[in-house]
Formats: C-alpha cells, sequence, structure tokens
C-alpha cells in the first residue's frame, strides 16, 4: 500500500497542466469547431462552461446547521380521512420525520386533498403526537386549514410552542395559480396577517406564510423566475406584516420559502444557495442582520411522466440529492406514480425511502453547503443570483408582485421560457426519457388508489383577476400521441405501425433503424423491422406483408446514394401512404422527395409535429 508521502511524490512527476494545455487538446479535439459548441446554457442564458477553475475565498452558504439533517416530510392528501391516517401513522413510523398535509383545492393537489373541514383533520391527524418533533406543513388554498389545525392542536391539549407547524399560507401564490382572488390588489398580500398574529399570539413559532416559487416553476418557468417570485412574495409579506404592526425582526421569521427540485442537479443545487443569499440581501436592505432562511423543497411536478413512470424515481432522487446539498430544510418528494393518480403504498415507501437512503446511507447532511469552493457551482450560484436580483428589481419598479401579476409581467416571462422549452422537448433536445426518448409501448400498467380525482372547487367571486400560471407536465404533448395510440389498439387491436425498411447489411442499417424505432414510438407508433437488403421488389413485397400504412427507410449515406431513390419509389408503388427518411436528404433531397420521401427524421428534427403529422396519414 503506497503511502501519502508517496502518492504526493508520484504527482510531483507529473509536470503541472494549465488552462491552455487543456484548451490545445480540446482543439484538437474539435477540428476547428467554435470552442462555444462546448458551452451550454440555461434558460435564465447563463452559460454554463465545461470547465472552471477553483473558486477563491468562497465562504460556505449558511443553511442548516452543520451535520444536520433535513425533515423527511411525507405528502398526506388522501380524500378519505381515515386512510389518510393510516398512511400518515406508516410514514412516521417507517422514517418519515415530518407530514405535508395537502388540502383540496390548494394550488399543487393536482385533484386530491383532505378536506378542510375540523372532522377531516381530527381524524386525519388521530394518534399523530405534533408535539412530539414531528414537523407539519400545510398546503392550502386559503386560511381555513391553518385556523382549523389550531384549533386541533387546543382541543388535543398540546402546547403550540412545542409543536413544529409551518402553516403556509400562502394567498399570493394562489391567486397566481388560479388568476384570480377574492381579495383585491391592495388588501391580497395582507390577508392572511390578522390570522398570523393570531396564531403568533397564541404561542405557535411558526413560520407561517410561504413565499412559494412552485407556482412559477409548475407553468414551466426558469430558475431565475422562480428565485425573483419568491423574493417580491417574500417582500410583499414582510411590508404587510410590518403594516399589521409586526416588527421587521420579528417579521422576517414568521415567512419562510418553498422552492421546486428538479432533475437539473446542479441548477438545484445552485438555485437552493442562491435564495440564501438573496434573501440575506434583502434582510440587510431591511436593516437587518441576516439570519437563515427556512427552505422548504418539493421534487417538482413538471418533471413527471405517466409513461415509464419508475424513471420517475430516479429523477426524485436527483432532485432530493441536489436540493440537500443545496441545504434545503425539509423535502417532499412526490411519488413516482403521482402522476397516474393518488399513489398506492408502495409509491409512498419508495418516495420516503429515496430520502432516507440519502442521509442515512449516503449521509449527504454531514456536510454543511458541500459545493462552498466548486468554481462551477459558486459561479453558477452568482450568476444565478444576479439575474433573479434584476428580475425582482424589475416586479418591484412594476408596483410589486401583485401589480406584476396584474400588468402580466411574470406571465409573459415564464411564457416566453415554456415556448422555449417546448421547443427543445418537441426536438428531443430536452430528453424526458421513457416518454420523448427510450419509450415501452409494452410497458405493464401501475397500480394507484382507486380514488377518482375530486372536482374542482367552485372559486370565490373575484375580486381580482388576471392570467393564471397554470402548472403543466412537460411530457404531456408526447404522453397524448401515446394516448391515441392505446385508443387505437382498443378500439382496432393493434397499435398503428411504420414499416422499417432497412436497406443493405446491418452494418449499414442499424443505428438509423435504432434511431427510427424510438422515434416513432415515442408518438405510440410501433416499428416492424424489415430484413435489410437493395432488391426494390422484395422491400415492397415486405412492407405489403407488414400491413403497415406507413414506411421510414433506414440506412447510411453512401447505402442511400445508391438505392434509396428506387426503394422509395417500390414503396410508393406497394402503397405506402407516408415515406419517411431517416436521416437529412443533403444533396439528394430534390430527387429523393420526387421518388416520394415525404419528410426526413433526424437529432434534433422537430418530432413532435412529424409524429403528430404521422398520424393524419395513419388515420
Amino acid at each position: 500500500m503506497t503511502t501519502d508521502t508517496e502518492q504526493l511524490r508520484l504527482a510531483a512527476d507529473f509536470a503541472p497542466a494549465s488552462e491552455a494545455d487543456w484548451r490545445k487538446l480540446v482543439d484538437g479535439v474539435l477540428k476547428g469547431a467554435a470552442f462555444e459548441k462546448l458551452v451550454g446554457k440555461t434558460y435564465d442564458g447563463l452559460k454554463i462552461q465545461p470547465i472552471y477553475p477553483r473558486a477563491k475565498d468562497a465562504a460556505p452558504v449558511a443553511g442548516r446547521a452543520p451535520a444536520a439533517a433535513w425533515q423527511i416530510m411525507q405528502r398526506v392528501d388522501h380524500p378519505d380521512p381515515a386512510k389518510a391516517n393510516v398512511q400518515a401513522l406508516l410514514d412516521l413510523e417507517n422514517g418519515a420525520t415530518g407530514l405535508t398535509l395537502v388540502f383540496a383545492g390548494a394550488n399543487a393537489a393536482h385533484g386530491f386533498g383532505l378536506a378542510a373541514t375540523a372532522d377531516a383533520l381530527a381524524r386525519t391527524l388521530d394518534g399523530v403526537h405534533l408535539d412530539a418533533a414531528i414537523a407539519i406543513e400545510l398546503q392550502a388554498s386559503d386560511t381555513s386549514a391553518a385556523a382549523l389545525l389550531s384549533d386541533h392542536v387546543k382541543q388535543r391539549g398540546f402546547k403550540p410552542d412545542a409543536c413544529d407547524i409551518r402553516f403556509g399560507l400562502d394567498p399570493i401564490g394562489d391567486a397566481a395559480s388560479r388568476g384570480a382572488s377574492a381579495h383585491d390588489a391592495t388588501t391580497l398580500a395582507g390577508s392572511a396577517v390578522d390570522l398570523v398574529k393570531q396564531l403568533h399570539g397564541a404561542g405557535f413559532k411558526g413560520p407561517f406564510l410561504a413565499a412559494d416559487g412552485r407556482v412559477v416553476h409548475d407553468a414551466g418557468g426558469s430558475e431565475a423566475q422562480e428565485l425573483a417570485f419568491v423574493l417580491a412574495s417574500g417582500v410583499a409579506y414582510l411590508r404587510a406584516l410590518e403594516g399589521g404592526g409586526i416588527a421587521l425582526e420579528t417579521a422576517r421569521g414568521l415567512i419562510f420559502a418553498r422552492l421546486a427540485a428538479d432533475t437539473d442537479q446542479f441548477l438545484t443545487l445552485a438555485k437552493f444557495r442562491s435564495l440564501r443569499r438573496l434573501w440575506a440581501r434583502v434582510e440587510q436592505a431591511c436593516g437587518l442582520q441576516p439570519k437563515p432562511l427556512v427552505i422548504s423543497g418539493e421534487t417538482a411536478w413538471r418533471m413527471l411522466t405517466r409513461r415509464d413512470p419508475y424513471v420517475n424515481m430516479l429523477r426524485a432522487t436527483i432532485a432530493a440529492f441536489a436540493a440537500g446539498l443545496g441545504g434545503a430544510n425539509a423535502i417532499t418528494v412526490l411519488p413516482h406514480t403521482a402522476a397516474l393518480g393518488l399513489p398506492d403504498a408502495f409509491a409512498r415507501r419508495v418516495a420516503r425511502n429515496t430520502q432516507l437512503v440519502l442521509l442515512e446511507e449516503s449521509n449527504l447532511a454531514r456536510v454543511a453547503d458541500p459545493a462552498a469552493g466548486a468554481g462551477g457551482i459558486e459561479a453558477l450560484t452568482s450568476e444565478l443570483s444576479s439575474t433573479a436580483w434584476a428580475l425582482f428589481q424589475e416586479i418591484e419598479k412594476a408596483g410589486g408582485i401583485v401589480s406584476a401579476l396584474q400588468a402580466g409581467l411574470v406571465q409573459s416571462k415564464v411564457a416566453a421560457v415554456k415556448q422555449a422549452r417546448d421547443a427543445n422537448i418537441a426536438r428531443r433536445r430536452d430528453v424526458l426519457t421513457g416518454a420523448s426518448e427510450f419509450p415501452n409501448l409494452n410497458e405493464a400498467e401501475v397500480a394507484v388508489e382507486a380514488v377518482a380525482p375530486l372536482a374542482a372547487p367552485s372559486a370565490p367571486k373575484a375580486a381580482l383577476s388576471f392570467a393564471p400560471l397554470a402548472p403543466i407536465r412537460l411530457a404531456d404533448a408526447f404522453e397524448k400521441l401515446r394516448d391515441r395510440s392505446d385508443a387505437l389498439l382498443k378500439s382496432k387491436g393493434r397499435r398503428p405501425q411504420v414499416f422499417l425498411a432497412n436497406l443493405g447489411t446491418a452494418a449499414d442499417y442499424t443505428a438509423r433503424a435504432t434511431f427510427a424505432r424510438s422515434f416513432f414510438e415515442a408518438g405510440g407508433i410501433a416499428a416492424v423491422d424489415g430484413q435489410g437488403g437493395a432488391d426494390p421488389a422484395a422491400l415492397a413485397a415486405a412492407y405489403r406483408a407488414s400491413g403497415a400504412a406507413i414506411a421510414c427507410l433506414c440506412s447510411s449515406d453512401k447505402v442511400y446514394a445508391d438505392t434509396a431513390v428506387p426503394a422509395a419509389r417500390a414503396l410508393q408503388a406497394a402503397g405506402a401512404r407516408h415515406i419517411y427518411l431517416a436521416g437529412r436528404g443533403g444533396e439528394q433531397e430534390a430527387a429523393l422527395r420526387e421518388a416520394g420521401i415525404g419528410s426526413f427524421v433526424f437529432a434534433g428534427g422537430d418530432a413532435l409535429t412529424t409524429l403528430e403529422d404521422a398520424y393524419t396519414h395513419l388515420e
């Protein structure tokens, strides 16, 4: 075994490498292509360099106490309070350290949730000792759930100051997601202040008001937009609390933040770190000495897929990992089947165990701010903070978050990012594994609870209205095509099919045939493989035998040059309604189109539009 001294001596035998040395090697690989080809960009326009130097003089971001684990929150949203109680007790007995109580009609309830009644709450929390270091976080559409929980604590004889409850009052976020509020613009931010004062006066520690960035994230917004929304909402609540007679020193402790965590590991990690820095800047502007903000994280709704939902387990693991390392105080993992319905016991156990493994086996909480000093993360945190702060200032110049929502400022910026995101998803530049890439048309049905979604609660008479920030799921457009395929399978006994007209040998066509199969099956169109060869007559016969309505030529550019035109003519004569070619047309495109090629499918092309168009030929 080598000693540390021997290892150091070995390293000294190598010449020190500089960035210039690295660039020289990179330029050799690029072969004249621009270096910018290696530079990524976020939806906020931030550049992601391929390599960073070590950050100098980087101080850790103050968050959780050193070596303190984040709270493992488990979502409780079953409409039947008896079943919700069984779930809650099982979660707490098996590792969860807190419960996220989601009430029907909350902006992230997604069709389910607890009833906001005293009886339902009491039955749900039966046997839950709220004063036994169990964290509770509320997600509700109004103040009624918070008031009910306060009454419940008193009725059961718990001391309010012994309970760890984040009441989650968020009239701004609720209005933003709905596009309406029963409160007008001047009273919206302060509509919950009287209840906050009442709860705080009764001895509850809080925090009470939630500045919830999930509203923007769920609608397709960027990281900086999410941060700016949280800052603007938090500042609006600070002003409302101060206007209600609460000193700023006290008021800041009555507010917490919620952020979404998704599969972009580094951006998520930087986002959580950035929020702490940004909020500290707000506190300094208020003349306060900064204190760590309480941040609750939840794995993102928009990243969940209904197809191949087991991939959601991986997404949730990455998201929880990033939020935990970013300093989240509490994390809720959405079960992997949440987009399909109300998750069952297995899905809930996986969600819970995801965090337990990260904490108990991977020991992620042992180091405070482990990303501190990492050049890439520090640079991303700094740039994200600057971009979010500039947008926050723009919102403030518009009169604050409520005025900015009324003017459509926030919505327009989120819509622009969503449009860019949709384009990248359609072109499969943003990969959705199991949905837009690597689909499985024979996946088994996944079990969920046999509970129908609740009817949407009736909206109160609106005193304020504007365009809503409605939640989306990124995979929805591709999944709708899969739904059409399922409907055809049910009604006709088989899925729509495409014949892969493989030309040449296996070495010639395998790569593009594999690409074409994944391409079409992402839209629910089953691929039928041809045997390969160059004889147009044999190809036409194989196509007719397949029973497919459309066909796709698959081979190398070299083979296409000799056989694509006669092959296309043969397929057209055999009755193919539409003929595709896997690859670009290049110099042959005019001749290929004349021979009957209708579309070209290739990496970076608009897969979604091509697949939607395919159904017009199939049906």
